[in-house]
Protein backbone atom coordinates (compact mmCIF):
# COMPACT_ATOMS: atom_id res chain seq x y z
CA UNK A 1 0.00 0.00 0.00
CA UNK A 2 1.69 3.21 -1.20
CA UNK A 3 1.03 6.18 1.06
CA UNK A 4 1.20 9.88 0.16
CA UNK A 5 1.35 12.23 3.15
CA UNK A 6 0.55 15.86 2.45
CA UNK A 7 1.96 17.88 5.31
CA UNK A 8 5.39 17.91 6.91
CA UNK A 9 4.45 19.61 10.18
CA UNK A 10 3.63 17.67 13.34
CA UNK A 11 1.09 15.06 12.23
CA UNK A 12 2.38 14.16 8.75
CA UNK A 13 5.81 12.85 9.79
CA UNK A 14 4.29 10.77 12.63
CA UNK A 15 1.88 9.05 10.26
CA UNK A 16 4.73 8.61 7.77
CA UNK A 17 6.88 6.92 10.44
CA UNK A 18 4.06 4.57 11.45
CA UNK A 19 3.40 3.68 7.81
CA UNK A 20 7.11 3.07 7.13
CA UNK A 21 7.39 0.87 10.22
CA UNK A 22 4.46 -1.17 8.85
CA UNK A 23 6.31 -1.69 5.57
CA UNK A 24 4.43 0.85 3.44
CA UNK A 25 6.36 3.01 0.95
CA UNK A 26 5.75 6.68 1.82
CA UNK A 27 6.05 9.87 -0.20
CA UNK A 28 5.71 13.12 1.76
CA UNK A 29 4.97 16.59 0.40
CA UNK A 30 5.10 20.03 1.94
CA UNK A 31 3.71 23.26 0.55
CA UNK A 32 6.64 24.04 -1.72
CA UNK A 33 9.66 22.54 -3.41
CA UNK A 34 10.43 19.02 -2.10
CA UNK A 35 14.05 20.05 -1.45
CA UNK A 36 12.75 22.36 1.32
CA UNK A 37 11.63 19.38 3.41
CA UNK A 38 14.50 16.97 2.69
CA UNK A 39 16.22 17.59 6.02
CA UNK A 40 12.95 17.47 7.98
CA UNK A 41 12.02 14.21 6.28
CA UNK A 42 15.45 12.68 6.83
CA UNK A 43 15.28 13.55 10.53
CA UNK A 44 11.56 13.01 11.31
CA UNK A 45 10.57 10.28 8.84
CA UNK A 46 13.71 8.55 7.57
CA UNK A 47 12.81 6.44 4.56
CA UNK A 48 9.99 8.69 3.36
CA UNK A 49 10.64 10.30 -0.02
CA UNK A 50 10.10 14.08 -0.33
CA UNK A 51 8.11 14.80 -3.49
CA UNK A 52 5.81 17.43 -4.91
CA UNK A 53 2.16 16.93 -4.01
CA UNK A 54 1.30 15.99 -7.61
CA UNK A 55 4.10 13.41 -7.78
CA UNK A 56 3.28 11.98 -4.34
CA UNK A 57 -0.38 11.54 -5.27
CA UNK A 58 0.23 10.13 -8.75
CA UNK A 59 0.82 6.53 -7.69
CA UNK A 60 -0.52 6.59 -4.11
CA UNK A 61 -3.05 4.04 -2.92
CA UNK A 62 -3.91 6.19 0.09
CA UNK A 63 -3.50 9.93 0.66
CA UNK A 64 -3.22 11.49 4.12
CA UNK A 65 -4.20 15.16 4.43
CA UNK A 66 -2.24 16.59 7.36
CA UNK A 67 -1.98 20.21 6.29
CA UNK A 68 -3.17 23.35 8.09
CA UNK A 69 -6.91 23.81 7.50
CA UNK A 70 -6.46 27.20 5.82
CA UNK A 71 -4.42 25.53 3.05
CA UNK A 72 -7.32 23.33 1.91
CA UNK A 73 -8.28 25.92 -0.71
CA UNK A 74 -4.83 25.72 -2.31
CA UNK A 75 -5.20 22.03 -3.22
CA UNK A 76 -5.92 21.13 -6.83
CA UNK A 77 -9.05 18.94 -6.62
CA UNK A 78 -8.37 17.07 -9.87
CA UNK A 79 -5.24 15.46 -8.32
CA UNK A 80 -7.45 13.63 -5.81
CA UNK A 81 -10.01 12.17 -8.23
CA UNK A 82 -10.53 8.49 -7.48
CA UNK A 83 -8.15 8.55 -4.49
CA UNK A 84 -8.90 7.33 -0.97
CA UNK A 85 -8.14 10.36 1.23
CA UNK A 86 -7.70 10.34 5.00
CA UNK A 87 -8.70 13.71 6.40
CA UNK A 88 -6.59 14.14 9.54
CA UNK A 89 -7.17 17.92 9.68
CA UNK A 90 -8.99 20.11 12.17
CA UNK A 91 -10.41 23.59 11.89
CA UNK A 92 -8.98 25.94 14.55
CA UNK A 93 -10.82 27.42 16.25
CA UNK A 94 -13.48 24.71 16.00
CA UNK A 95 -15.89 25.53 13.20
CA UNK A 96 -19.39 26.58 14.08
CA UNK A 97 -20.77 25.56 10.71
CA UNK A 98 -23.54 23.40 9.25
CA UNK A 99 -21.01 21.00 7.74
CA UNK A 100 -18.31 18.94 9.43
CA UNK A 101 -14.78 19.58 8.23
CA UNK A 102 -14.57 16.33 6.26
CA UNK A 103 -17.82 17.14 4.52
CA UNK A 104 -16.18 20.38 3.42
CA UNK A 105 -13.10 18.45 2.27
CA UNK A 106 -15.28 16.05 0.26
CA UNK A 107 -17.14 18.97 -1.32
CA UNK A 108 -13.83 20.59 -2.31
CA UNK A 109 -12.13 17.39 -3.52
CA UNK A 110 -14.94 16.10 -5.69
CA UNK A 111 -14.20 12.62 -6.97
CA UNK A 112 -12.11 11.68 -3.91
CA UNK A 113 -13.27 9.12 -1.34
CA UNK A 114 -12.78 11.00 1.93
CA UNK A 115 -12.52 9.23 5.30
CA UNK A 116 -12.24 11.22 8.52
CA UNK A 117 -9.82 9.76 11.08
CA UNK A 118 -6.72 10.41 13.21
CA UNK A 119 -7.62 14.09 13.63
CA UNK A 120 -8.92 13.40 17.14
CA UNK A 121 -5.60 12.00 18.40
CA UNK A 122 -2.82 14.42 19.35
CA UNK A 123 0.30 13.76 17.30
CA UNK A 124 2.36 13.13 20.45
CA UNK A 125 -0.14 10.40 21.46
CA UNK A 126 0.04 8.52 18.15
CA UNK A 127 3.34 6.78 18.90
CA UNK A 128 3.24 4.03 19.81
CA UNK A 129 -0.36 3.35 18.75
CA UNK A 130 -0.64 0.38 21.14
CA UNK A 131 -4.01 -0.64 19.72
CA UNK A 132 -5.56 2.70 20.61
CA UNK A 133 -9.15 2.94 19.39
CA UNK A 134 -9.63 5.51 16.63
CA UNK A 135 -12.87 6.43 14.94
CA UNK A 136 -13.28 6.63 11.20
CA UNK A 137 -16.16 7.98 9.16
CA UNK A 138 -16.82 7.82 5.44
CA UNK A 139 -19.47 7.40 2.79
CA UNK A 140 -17.66 4.85 0.61
CA UNK A 141 -17.61 1.35 2.16
CA UNK A 142 -14.57 0.41 0.04
CA UNK A 143 -12.66 3.52 1.16
CA UNK A 144 -13.60 2.96 4.81
CA UNK A 145 -12.37 -0.63 4.53
CA UNK A 146 -9.07 0.46 2.92
CA UNK A 147 -8.50 3.00 5.71
CA UNK A 148 -9.56 0.49 8.37
CA UNK A 149 -6.97 -1.95 7.00
CA UNK A 150 -4.28 0.77 6.98
CA UNK A 151 -5.06 1.85 10.55
CA UNK A 152 -4.91 -1.76 11.75
CA UNK A 153 -1.64 -2.29 9.93
CA UNK A 154 0.01 0.70 11.62
CA UNK A 155 -1.16 -0.38 15.09
CA UNK A 156 -4.51 1.28 15.83
CA UNK A 157 -7.88 -0.30 16.62
CA UNK A 158 -10.14 1.30 13.98
CA UNK A 159 -13.80 1.79 14.87
CA UNK A 160 -16.16 2.81 12.04
CA UNK A 161 -18.60 5.42 13.39
CA UNK A 162 -20.81 5.91 10.33
CA UNK A 163 -21.01 8.10 7.24
CA UNK A 164 -18.94 11.22 6.71
CA UNK A 165 -21.50 13.33 8.58
CA UNK A 166 -20.63 11.23 11.65
CA UNK A 167 -17.09 12.59 11.41
CA UNK A 168 -18.33 15.47 13.55
CA UNK A 169 -18.04 13.04 16.48
CA UNK A 170 -14.26 13.18 15.97
CA UNK A 171 -13.92 16.97 15.82
CA UNK A 172 -12.82 19.46 18.50
CA UNK A 173 -15.40 19.83 21.26
CA UNK A 174 -16.61 16.23 21.12
CA UNK A 175 -16.04 13.76 24.01
CA UNK A 176 -13.77 11.74 21.70
CA UNK A 177 -11.45 14.58 20.72
CA UNK A 178 -8.10 14.34 22.51
CA UNK A 179 -9.38 11.57 24.79
CA UNK A 180 -8.10 7.99 25.01
CA UNK A 181 -11.45 6.31 24.53
CA UNK A 182 -11.82 2.55 24.22
CA UNK A 183 -13.72 0.72 21.49
CA UNK A 184 -16.93 0.13 23.54
CA UNK A 185 -17.20 3.81 24.44
CA UNK A 186 -16.54 4.91 20.86
CA UNK A 187 -19.16 2.46 19.55
CA UNK A 188 -21.66 3.69 22.15
CA UNK A 189 -21.07 7.35 21.23
CA UNK A 190 -21.40 6.54 17.53
CA UNK A 191 -24.68 4.74 18.13
CA UNK A 192 -26.03 7.66 20.17
CA UNK A 193 -25.12 10.08 17.41
CA UNK A 194 -26.75 8.09 14.59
Amino acid sequence: MKIAVLGAGHVGPVIARLALAAGCPVAIAGSGDPSRIEMITEFLAPGAVPRSAADALADADLVVLAIPWHRLGSLEPAMFAGKVVIDAMNHWPPADAPLGTSEEVAARLTGAHVVKTLNHVAYQDMEPPNGRAVGLAGDSPAAVEAVREFLSRIGFDPVPVGPLTSGRLLEPGSPVFGAAVRRPELEKLAKEQS
